[in-house]
């Protein structure tokens, strides 16, 4: 029988008010920091730990706007680099009106901070996507290669339409390569609220979107040998969800044995798949996310009862907590995984051992 073992459930960092609560923690690791990026309302947070998830210190405000998207998988990013910390975050200086405006900003643009003091302090460091105010959606995903270069790519709307673009900086994140379209639906847009993964392995880019194609909202992937040039994307999976509308989900995307590894939702089914080979279902639920460690690949969503966390060789998910949402996982220095997510306004996390 496997059994789930959390050492501890590392912090819970609490909110000065609840009237601002902290929200979509986002986790990421290097230079002996595990770190967390987070929202609440139009501020951006930071934290870290230098035990390994044990504890993490006081947040520290990154920055403050008119406007940050925040929610169902928005908000803000961390990217670790060696020299650096980069925090991502899509702002405007107003919010949007209207019957759909969803809290986000009137028009926004995906924005880079960056500390060089291990997260004490922060500067704006530049702006990535070049169509001023084309990010306004708010979904978007930033990885470094092995050269420390940084990839990104986001939900696009320069044309009206919901495309995926992305870019590239040589230089940590100060400049931004001319944006490239990686992906345009035939039907003009793609899902228009499922934000897109990005992930380096050997030399090669790999971006995973919701694509809106034919009445079917399916997973796709697209690769690129530059991060410039994209071939055409395949499709993930050998099923199809058929719905004409936008679930809020676009699921995870993990690098393991060189190969990407994706996780993600059909309908009520959770399914792990790689790379050109038929899906696996492994739970129920929504809300999800994923890692490969040195065990195996792990993937947490949110389930009928409360969190749950698959880990390699289970037959069967397991319990990670009867309450929250919005899991985000990272893989820690010690062969372990760390879990973070949103409730009651305060951010919680618990390590779980391989």
């Amino acid at each position: 029988m496997h059994t789930l073992l959390t050492l501890l459930v590392a912090a819970s960092i609490q909110p000065p008010s609840l009237s601002a609560p902290y929200r979509q923690p986002q986790l990421a690791v290097g230079g002996g920091q595990v770190v967390l990026a987070f929202g609440a309302e139009k501020s951006i947070y930071f934290s870290s730990s230098v035990d390994q998830g044990k504890t993490f210190a006081k947040p520290v405000k990154v920055a403050e706007s008119g406007a940050l998207a925040l929610g169902r998988h928005r908000g803000p990013r961390a990217t670790m680099l060696n020299d650096s910390i980069l925090v991502s975050a899509v702002i405007g200086a107003k919010l949007a009106t209207g019957e759909h405006s969803h809290g986000l900003s009137e028009a926004g643009d995906l924005t880079v901070w960056r500390s060089v003091d291990r997260g004490k302090t922060w500067s704006q460091y530049g702006v990535v996507n070049d169509a001023a105010g084309s990010a306004s959606e708010g979904f978007h995903s930033i990885a470094v290669d092995s050269q420390g270069n940084l990839h990104a790519a986001w939900l696009d709307l320069r044309t009206g339409k919901t495309q995926i673009y992305g870019a590239r900086s040589m230089d940590g994140g100060r400049t931004w390569s001319k944006n490239t379209l990686i992906y345009q639906s035939p039907r003009g847009a793609t899902c228009e609220c499922c934000g897109p993964s990005v992930v380096t392995a050997a030399g090669e880019v790999f971006v995973m979107f919701r694509n809106a194609m034919n009445g079917s909202r399916d997973m796709y992937l697209a690769r690129s040998t530059d991060g410039v040039h994209y071939a055409a994307p395949q499709k993930s999976g050998m099923g199809t969800w058929k719905i004409e509308a936008c679930p809020m989900d676009g699921g995870g995307l993990a690098i393991d044995h060189g190969q990407p590894v994706a996780a993600w939702r059909r309908d009520k089914d959770v399914f792990l798949t790689r790379y050109g080979q038929a899906e696996l279902r492994i739970g129920t639920g929504h809300d999800i996310a994923v890692v490969s460690g040195s065990k195996g690949v792990y993937v947490a969503w949110t389930g009928e009862h409360g969190l749950e966390i698959f880990k390699p060789g289970a037959a069967k998910p397991m319990p990670l907590s009867p309450v929250g949402a919005f899991v985000n996982l990272v893989v820690l220095p010690s062969g372990g995984v760390l879990a973070a997510w949103e409730f009651n306004g305060a951010i919680h996390t618990a390590r779980v051992e391989p």
